[in-house]
């Protein structure tokens, strides 16, 4: 068998092995996106096609839509090449069930693949004709919160940026230059209302890509480059919806590969761009999936909710992604990914059959999470923390690493910790915490890049590790060194950790950790012991 559509047309063939097919003429639905496009969607990896893609599929499959969805890659333009052309834009999603058993489906509502890319003629021009269809209801986003991002780590802007700013909408060169540029097309069009959603992980994601947009319209009507009325445009006839979004989508695993191969698929190969995005054909992904947007559309907008996605307040959005992002989930992630690389764990699922680090995410989770969480009404906190402690972290069968949930971590602690650092500290001067200082000490250990048992192990990407790495450099363990000098320079960066830890009442209590952790081989694991007790 092979995935294409001239493969799909044995359709019996791919039914006895468990295969789920589109039940839509894929056919037509290309040709009816094609001349009215409603959604385009921006990031082609493996959260767009395990998630969105997935939602517009069964759309289809229930007749509720006719047309499917555009996705536009603007990073790597070899994904659309080696993932979406190779295999006629079709690909496999394969849920991984705690049992073992792996559900697969064909991803068909992709009705076209576009580069970002103002160099390609072809594919650009397309996107301008997509952004002049007043058929387009939304465009949506999985780029990384880097991807709104107009500064580089020193907080000052990119030389794309600058480029975008100074030459205006014809030449851009940065990601949200190029948005705003489409933007532009479409407000020359009639003003057409459009709505903007970012659909990633991170805290108050429509402000983030709202101010980006914003600041580039507000650069060339200041420089005469574009229409005066531009910048009305995109503050009122644009919207960029808050959401909160979860799925657990791993990098393909070779395990689920061959389980492909083996029910007769051929050239599915795992593959790595001159990028080094790492992608497949398939897509391997949890169950347990979440999506709440923001009732707040310019206009019409798709059926989502028949689908299980949750419309609600701005309010509502913000205490769920609170609720995720800074107590019941991606906490809990990061303390497993430092203290894994730190053990020398491969598997997420692994990190949670040794009995310290699983009373670690228990204990914060339910100990230090839970008692400053806002429940938001539509998901009670208690039983999303469970979903995640006893089905989600420890399914053997997601192929999850600690090495890459380590990935940007300086990004990730100012929303997973110093949130709930704050909301402790609204309610008493000094917070009363054992575990979140454990785990931004084990960080602080972690970026010695030394082991538990002594040996050198490389760290994942992170922007501030040239910055970072340095200050640990003549720390040895088991050598008394000049300790707070080193991480008074970190540990009051409110930039990392969204306030000053002294200022906080834990920096010293953070520093007597990290002193705890570095005495030796195996110190990290012995203080866990020491701090953690009996569950």
């Amino acid at each position: 068998m092979k995935l294409s559509l001239e493969g799909l047309k044995d359709e019996k063939k791919w039914v006895t092995e468990g295969y789920e097919l589109p039940h839509f003429n894929i056919d037509r639905m290309r040709q009816e996106t094609l001349e009215t496009p409603e959604w385009i969607h921006f990031g082609g990896g493996n959260i767009f096609r395990a998630f969105p893609a997935y939602i517009c599929q069964k759309l289809l499959n229930d007749g509720i839509q006719k047309t499917g969805i555009i996705v536009a890659e603007g990073f790597d333009y070899e994904i659309i090449e080696k993932i979406y052309d190779r295999y006629n834009n079709l690909s496999i999603l394969a849920t991984l069930q705690p049992d073992g058993n792996i559900e697969k489906a064909i991803i068909s509502s992709v009705a076209e693949a576009l580069c970002m890319d103002t160099g390609n003629t072809q594919h650009w021009s397309r996107l301008i004709n997509i952004f002049q269809a007043p058929s387009l209801k939304i465009a949506s986003f999985t780029i990384t919160e880097k991807g709104y991002s107009l500064t580089d780590q020193e907080q000052q802007y990119t030389k794309e940026v600058l480029h975008d700013f100074e030459q205006g909408p014809d030449q851009v060169r940065s990601y949200m230059g190029k948005l705003t540029a489409l933007c532009y097309e479409r407000f020359k069009t009639g003003e057409l209302p459009l709505t903007l959603i970012s659909m990633d992980n991170c805290s108050h994601n429509g402000t983030k890509l709202k101010a980006a947009v914003l600041l580039i319209a507000e650069k060339w009507v200041e420089s005469g480059r574009v229409d005066f009325r531009f910048l009305e445009y995109v503050k009122h006839k644009i919207t960029y919806p808050w959401t909160m979004i979860d799925k657990i989508t791993p990098r393909p695993a070779k395990e689920v590969e061959e389980h492909l191969l083996a029910t007769g698929l051929e050239d599915i190969g795992v593959c790595t761009t001159s990028r080094n995005t790492y992608c497949a054909p398939f897509v391997n992904a949890e169950e347990p999936q979440y999506l709440v947007i923001e009732d707040d559309f310019a206009a019409e907008r798709p059926k989502l909710e028949k689908e299980g996605v949750i419309f609600t307040t701005k309010e509502t959005v913000d205490q769920v992604e609170k609720m995720k992002v800074c107590t019941c989930l991606n906490p809990l992630h990061t303390a497993l990914a430092i203290f894994g690389c730190l053990l020398g764990y491969e598997k997420i699922s692994d990190e949670m059959q040794d009995q310290e680090l699983k009373k670690l995410v228990y204990k914060l989770g339910y100990e230090e999470g839970l008692p400053v969480v806002h429940n938001p009404g539509i998901i009670k906190p208690e039983h999303f923390l469970e979903e995640v402690l006893t089905k989600r972290l420890p399914n053997p069968f997601i192929p999850d690493t600690p090495q890459r949930i380590a990935c940007d971590t300086s990004l990730k602690l100012s929303i997973r910790f110093g949130e709930t650092i704050k909301a402790y500290l609204r309610k008493e001067s000094k917070p009363s915490l054992t575990i979140i200082p454990l785990v931004l000490a084990g960080w602080c250990r972690y970026l010695m890049g030394i082991d538990d048992s002594g040996n050198p192990f490389a760290l994942s990407p992170d922007p501030a590790l040239a910055s970072l790495t340095p200050m640990f450099r003549d720390i040895k363990l088991g050598m008394e060194s000049d300790v707070h000098s080193r991480l008074q320079q970190l540990l009051s960066r409110e930039d990392i950790f969204g306030l000053n830890l002294y200022e906080a009442g834990l920096g010293e209590q953070v520093e007597g950790y990290f002193i705890e952790m570095t005495k030796g081989t195996h110190a990290v694991y012995n203080t866990l012991v020491k701090y953690l007790g009996q569950e």
